[in-house]
C-alpha cells in the first residue's frame, strides 16, 4: 500500500507541473505601455454651462389711446421689421387731423391778409400817409399771423403722426411673446394695456460666461478687473442637446461691469449668430472655450490619466519597472490630451495596462 501511496503522489506531482503548475511559474510582471512625460504649450479649455440668451429685446407699447382693432401676428412667431403687428381704431385721430388741417388753413388765410397789409402799409408809411403807430400795428399782424400759422401746421403734423401711431409696426427682426390684449380691448398710455408684447431680436443670441474672480486674476494675469477682456476667450464652440457642435463660432461681446459679491465671479458676454433660427432662447447650453494665454504645461495622453469619483491618478514607472500609484490636478482637456499638476518632464506614465496594477508592483514594459 505506501508504495501505491507514493505512485499516486508522484502522478499528481506530474499533473501539478503540466497543467496548475502553470499558476506557480508565471511571471508577476504586467506588460504595460509607457510615454514619457513632456512640456507643452497649451491654453486651458473649460466647459460652462449655461442658457441662451436673446442679444436684445424690445416692448411694444402704444404712443395713442384707443380700441385695439386688429392683431396680426401669431405668438410665439418670428416676425420681420416694418410688419404690422397691431392696429388701433384711427376715427378719433382722423377727425382731430381733419379739424387740424381746416385750423391750419385758417392760419394760412389769416397770415396772408395779414401780409398784404403789411406790404401796403410799407411805402404809406414812407410818405407818412400812416402814422408809425398804425405801420407797428400791421407788422404785428402780420408777426402773429406767421407764428399762428407755424403752430397751426404742427398741430397738423402731430395729429397726423397720431393717425401712424395706430398702426403699430416691429421695430426689429425677432419672436414675438403672447399680449394680452385682445381686440376690442382699450390701450393706449394709462390704460390697463399700456404694454402690448415683447418681441426678441435671436438673430443673435448671447450667454453669460461666469468665472470666478480669482481664476480670472490668474488667467488673464492681471492684478484686477478689467473692462475689456477681448483678448481672454478664443475658439468659443457651442454644443447642441444632442451632443453635435454648432456650425458658427461665438464671439466676445463686452464684459459686465459688475462683479456679483454673493458669486464672487465676473461675467463675460459671448454671442453666437443665429441665422437659421436654430438656437432658442432659454435653451440650455454647453459652452467650451480656450481661457487665457497659452503656457507651458506638463501634458500625457487622455488614456494615462483615471478619474475615480472626482479623484483623477496615473500610474508612474520607476527606472526600475516598478509601477506606483500618484494622484494628480487635472488643469485642462480636450479630450485627447490632459494638461496634469503633479508630474515631472520625463516621467514615464502608463497609457495601456493600467487597470490591473497595484501599487509598487514590477511591471514589463512593452
Amino acid at each position: 500500500m505506501r508504495s501505491v501511496y507514493i505512485s499516486i503522489v508522484f502522478v499528481l506531482g506530474l499533473l501539478s507541473c503540466t497543467s496548475g503548475g502553470k499558476g506557480v511559474m508565471k511571471s508577476s510582471e504586467e506588460a504595460v505601455e509607457v510615454v514619457s512625460v513632456v512640456a507643452d504649450s497649451v491654453v486651458t479649455k473649460q466647459l460652462f454651462i449655461t442658457t441662451l440668451q436673446p442679444n436684445y429685446a424690445v416692448v411694444i407699447q402704444p404712443r395713442v389711446s384707443g380700441y385695439l382693432s386688429a392683431k396680426m401676428f401669431s405668438n410665439g412667431m418670428p416676425v420681420k421689421r416694418g410688419q404690422v403687428i397691431f392696429r388701433i381704431d384711427d376715427r378719433q385721430q382722423r377727425a382731430n387731423m381733419l379739424a387740424a388741417k381746416a385750423d391750419y388753413a385758417t392760419a394760412k388765410a389769416n397770415a396772408i391778409e395779414a401780409e398784404n397789409n403789411y406790404n401796403r402799409a410799407v411805402p404809406l408809411v414812407a410818405i407818412d400817409a400812416i402814422s408809425q403807430a398804425q405801420f407797428d400795428q400791421y407788422k404785428a399782424q402780420y408777426e402773429a399771423a406767421r407764428a399762428s400759422t407755424a403752430s397751426a401746421e404742427q398741430r397738423l403734423k402731430n395729429s397726423q403722426l397720431e393717425v401712424e401711431y395706430t398702426t403699430i409696426v416691429s421695430p426689429i427682426n425677432g419672436v414675438i411673446s403672447a399680449s394680452e390684449a385682445y381686440v376690442g380691448d382699450f390701450v393706449g398710455p394709462g390704460s390697463k394695456f399700456a404694454t402690448l408684447t415683447r418681441i426678441e431680436n435671436v438673430d443673435t443670441l448671447c450667454v453669460n460666461i461666469a468665472i470666478p474672480m480669482s481664476h480670472y486674476l490668474e488667467l488673464s494675469g492681471r492684478r484686477s478687473f478689467t473692462y475689456n477682456n477681448a483678448g481672454l476667450l478664443s475658439d468659443i464652440t457651442l454644443s447642441l442637446a444632442d451632443g453635435s457642435e454648432y456650425p458658427f463660432k461665438g464671439s466676445y461681446s463686452y464684459t459686465k461691469s459688475a462683479v456679483a459679491d454673493t458669486e464672487g465671479t465676473i461675467i463675460i458676454v459671448v454671442t453666437f449668430p443665429n441665422p437659421d433660427y436654430l438656437l432658442k432662447s432659454g435653451q440650455f447650453a454647453r459652452v467650451r472655450a480656450n481661457v487665457g494665454a497659452y503656457r507651458e504645461q506638463i501634458t500625457v495622453p487622455a488614456s494615462a490619466v483615471r478619474q475615480i469619483q472626482g479623484v483623477a491618478s496615473v500610474w508612474v514607472v520607476e527606472a526600475d519597472s516598478t509601477a506606483y500609484y500618484r494622484q494628480v490636478d487635472i488643469v485642462s482637456s480636450d479630450g485627447k490630451t490632459v494638461a496634469v499638476e503633479g508630474l515631472k518632464v520625463g516621467e514615464r506614465v502608463v497609457v495601456d495596462g493600467n487597470a490591473r496594477l497595484s501599487n509598487g508592483q514590477k511591471v514589463k514594459v512593452l
